[in-house]
């Protein structure tokens, strides 16, 4: 997943020129969790998906892992992953 001319909000260049990846629950309740960047690790984001639903998000300044709980299909830049496998 190739990224050009991405901004942030207002207009502002991505500074963090993170990569997108994609989450598809293949199960109700699939948890999708952020993680923060920095000396500590923390959860900063959580959400929760119904199955057959997408979440599409980037790996920001703020956000430096994501965890996935339940069934699922992770697609990134450097494959897919499935969490039944």
């Amino acid at each position: 997943m190739e990224q050009t001319g991405q901004t942030g909000g207002a207009g502002e260049p991505n500074s963090a020129g993170g990569d997108y990846f994609v989450v598809k629950a293949k199960e109700q309740g699939v948890q999708v969790i952020g993680l923060t960047r920095g000396k500590d690790t923390r959860f900063h984001h959580t959400e929760k998906l119904d199955k057959g639903e997408v979440l599409i998000a980037q790996f920001t300044d703020h956000t430096s892992a994501v965890k996935v709980r339940g069934k699922a299909v992770i697609m990134t830049k450097l494959g897919v992953i499935d969490t039944e496998e």
